[in-house]
């Protein structure tokens, strides 16, 4: 909502665009839908179908590409020039940042004060936006959760420079995207820890959610637990916080049902 309702009239009145994997999205669907404007998403083949009906359901029109980073960049940019709508980049966009850091404000306000606030990372934004929301808390420590199959944020930060050429492989769909540049640089300032897990421990962290506290999480999500899970003295006796930033599954095709 930060990033449509931010949009000056004659900009608004094209529309806006963008490419995800799904939750981004429909999250721009809804915004655009509460404004009465445009959306066009760009999205890759692949995409969980839950996603993409809640994408459809808010108004939006999908565009459908190849499952590269690079497809769904040349696929908006196309769009963006044919309809003359405004990009909202889905994590690099300084409004998408700063409205998905509230949801660490949120968790610092509910809690009363944390020690470590664990955060999935892929694209950054999420991420950043943790970054600069815990400048208000400099005790807290940030530590990201990342796919070992697409850890192109702990490579970065240990080398002290953004690394792109990976290909992901991982069942975290939602951050499967390359860090952002001007993400990059905001994690690597407020010195963000890394901790990286295999698929199976995030299954395995999603299915005790689902079993546990009786919340739908996608591996997306569930990946914060898992961070948490594989390094339990790192966070024992201290004021853990997760963001759980996603729930959109496919329920036909649950990763414990195939195993």
């Amino acid at each position: 909502c930060n990033a449509v309702w931010s949009l000056p009239d004659e900009l608004a009145a094209h529309g806006v665009v963008t490419h995800s994997s799904g939750n981004h999205g429909a999250a721009l669907a809804l915004a655009a839908r509460t404004r009465g404007i445009g959306c066009h998403v760009v999205v890759p083949e692949g995409a969980v179908a839950a996603k993409l009906a809640n994408i459809s359901r808010n108004g939006a029109t999908l565009w459908r590409c190849a499952p590269t980073i690079a497809a769904r960049e040349q696929m908006c940019a196309e769009v963006q020039a044919g309809s003359g709508a405004t990009l909202v980049h889905p994590y690099t966009d300084r409004a998408v940042i700063a409205g998905q850091g509230t949801a660490t404000l949120e968790l610092l306000h509910q809690s009363g004060g944390l020690d470590v606030l664990v955060a999935p990372v892929g694209g950054g934004g999420l991420a950043a936006g943790a970054a600069l929301a815990l400048q208000s808390s400099p005790d807290c420590e940030l530590v990201l959760a990342e796919p070992a199959g697409a850890a192109d944020t702990a490579r970065s930060l240990a080398a002290g420079q953004r690394l792109v050429d990976f290909v992901p492989d991982t069942i975290c769909d939602g951050l499967r995207g390359t860090l952002g540049a001007p993400n990059f640089a905001v994690l690597q300032r407020a010195g963000a820890q890394v901790i990286t897990v295999d698929d199976a421990a995030v299954v395995q962290a999603m299915r005790l959610v689902w079993q546990l506290l009786k919340q739908v999480v996608e591996p997306s999500s569930a990946i914060a637990l898992a961070a948490v899970l594989a390094q339990p003295a790192r966070f024992a006796g201290r004021r853990v916080g997760l963001i759980l930033s996603g729930g959109n599954v496919d329920l036909d095709a649950l990763p414990w049902a195939a195993a």
